[in-house]
C-alpha cells in the first residue's frame, strides 16, 4: 500500500510495543555474532589499503530517533534513549543492536549546513561543497576511488549497491571513477563471454579492436577516446573477477544475521565487495522523508536498518578490517525538532547528526552538542567542509592538496574549514 507519510515507501503494520519487544529480545544474541565470523581472505585483506563504506539514509533520517534523542521534552517524541556499549553515550531505543557496537563507532551531533532542500543538502553531503553555477564537484565515492584505488586494479573503484548513481558524480575526474550501479543488488550484465564465442576468437577480436583504437587515436589523442579505451580495458579485466559478484555464495547464516530483506542483502553484498578489494561502496536505504507519521515510520525503517548495519560493523571488527575501512552513516539532512500537525518531522539542516567508525576514527566518542530541545547546535558546529576534511584525514589523505581540472586547482574540501580533530584517532 502506498505510504502517505513518506515518498515511495510501503507501509507495514507494526506497533512500537511489538517492535521494541522483538528487537530487545534479539539484541543479546547479536552481540556475540562477531566471534562466529572470519575468513582467511578477509584477514589477508587487512593491509594498508583503505576502503570506505557509506550507508546513505535517503530522505533525511531523524537525529532525534537515532543518534541524538531528547526524551521527555515536547520536541523529543515518544521514544526513550538507551545505554550503549560506551558508558555515557546514549542513543535511541530504536537502535538496540547498533548500541552494542558503539565501542567501534563515533557520533557527530553538531552538523549544520543550513540547507533544507533535498537536492542541495544531498550535494553538500556528497561533495562537501555548495553547488556552484557552471561547475560540478566530484562526489565522495568518485574522489575516494581516484585517490585510494590501486592504479592497476581490475575492480571498479566505486560501487553503488542499491542502484542509482550517475557518471556525473565523477565530474572532471572522468568516467573511470563514476559509480558502477548494481541495480537492486544484481551483478552487472554481460560479465561472461558468450558461450558461442571461443576464448581464441575472443582474444583475436580484442587484438583487432586494440589495433583499430591505436590507429584512431594516433595524432588525435583526446580525453574522451582515452576514457573509452580505459573503460573497455577495465571491463575486460572485470570479467576475470566476476566471482566477486557471485552473491549466491551468501550463506544462510549470514542472510539470517543481516536480514532477509533488500537492505540486509545489500549490506551483506557491501561486506563481500569490501573483502574482495573494492575501494568504495555505497548502500542506500530509502525513504526517510517522514513529513507524516514520523514515529511509526522510523519504527519500521530503523528496525530494518539496525540489524544489518550492526552486523556489518561487527563483521569488520571480527575480521580485523575495521582499522582500514571507514564507515559513514549519513543523510542529506535531519528532521525538525518541532512535530507538525501530521505527526511528522520536516526537513532540518540546522542541528543534526551523523555516525562514523573504522579507519582513523576514535572509537566510542561523541563530538558536538545540541540544546535540550535539539533546535540548535551549542558546541562544535560543523558543516560539509569539516566532514570532508575529516573523511580524508581518516583514510590518510591530505585534504588540503587540490585536484586539478585542466590545470586549474580545485579544492578537495572547503579551505575555510578543517578536520574535526576531536574525532580522529
Amino acid at each position: 500500500m502506498y505510504c502517505s507519510y513518506a515518498c515511495n515507501s510501503n507501509e507495514h503494520a507494526i506497533s512500537r510495543r511489538s517492535f521494541l519487544k522483538g528487537v530487545t529480545a534479539g539484541a543479546a544474541g547479536a552481540a556475540g555474532f562477531g566471534g562466529m565470523v572470519g575468513s582467511a581472505g578477509a584477514q589477508a585483506l587487512a593491509t594498508t589499503q583503505k576502503h570506505v563504506v557509506v550507508f546513505y539514509l535517503a530522505g533525511g533520517v531523524s537525529q532525534l530517533e537515532t543518534w541524538d534523542p531528547k526524551p521527555g521534552v515536547e520536541t523529543g517524541g515518544p521514544f526513550d534513549k538507551i545505554q550503549t556499549s560506551v558508558p555515557g553515550i546514549e542513543i535511541s531505543e530504536l537502535l538496540p543492536l547498533t548500541a552494542q557496537q558503539m565501542h567501534h563507532l563515533a557520533l557527530i551531533r553538531s552538523v549544520n549546513h543550513k540547507e533544507g532542500d533535498h537536492g542541495k543538502g544531498d550535494y553538500i553531503m556528497q561533495t562537501g561543497m555548495r553547488q556552484a553555477p557552471g561547475f560540478e564537484y566530484p562526489y565522495l565515492g568518485s574522489a575516494m576511488a581516484k585517490q585510494l584505488s590501486p592504479p592497476d586494479s581490475p575492480l571498479p573503484g566505486y560501487i553503488h549497491v542499491a542502484g542509482g548513481g550517475s557518471k556525473a558524480e565523477a565530474a572532471f575526474l572522468g568516467a573511470k571513477y563514476a559509480p558502477l550501479s548494481l541495480n537492486d543488488g544484481n551483478p552487472p550484465a554481460n560479465l561472461s563471454r558468450y558461450a558461442t564465442l571461443t576464448e581464441q576468437s575472443d582474444a583475436k577480436r580484442r587484438e583487432f579492436r586494440n589495433k583499430l583504437s591505436q590507429r584512431f587515436i594516433a595524432g588525435r589523442r583526446q580525453a574522451e577516446t582515452e576514457v573509452y579505451n580505459q573503460s573497455y580495458d577495465q571491463a575486460m579485466k572485470l570479467m576475470s573477477k566476476k566471482e566477486i559478484f557471485d552473491f549466491n555464495r551468501m550463506t544462510d547464516l549470514d542472510l539470517e544475521r543481516y536480514g532477509k530483506h533488500d537492505f540486509g542483502r545489500h549490506c551483506l553484498m557491501a561486506r563481500n565487495l569490501i573483502e574482495s578489494g573494492v575501494t568504495f561502496v555505497k548502500v542506500s536505504h530509502s525513504n526517510y522523508d517522514s513529513h507524516s507519521e514520523n514515529f511509526n515510520f522510523h519504527i519500521e525503517q530503523l528496525g530494518e536498518f539496525d540489524k544489518p548495519f550492526s552486523a556489518f560493523v561487527a563483521d569488520m571488527a571480527a575480521r580485523s578490517m575495521l582499522d582500514n575501512v571507514l564507515i559513514i552513516v549519513m543523510s542529506e539532512f535531519g528532521r525538525t525538532p518541532n512535530i507538525n500537525a501530521r505527526v511528522g518531522r520536516d526537513h532540518w539542516g540546522t542541528a543534526w547528526s551523523i555516525c562514523l567508525g573504522g579507519a582513523g576514527i576514535k572509537k566510542g566518542v561523541a563530538v558536538g552538542k545540541t540544546n535540550d530541545k535539539g533546535t540548535a547546535v551549542i558546541d562544535r558546529e560543523v558543516d560539509g567542509g569539516h566532514l570532508f576534511h575529516t573523511y580524508y584525514s581518516a583514510v590518510g589523505l591530505d585534504s588540503t592538496k587540490s585536484f586539478f581540472d585542466e590545470g586549474r586547482p580545485v579544492a578537495k574540501a572547503d579551505p575555510k574549514t578543517s578536520a574535526i580533530t576531536e574525532i580522529l584517532a
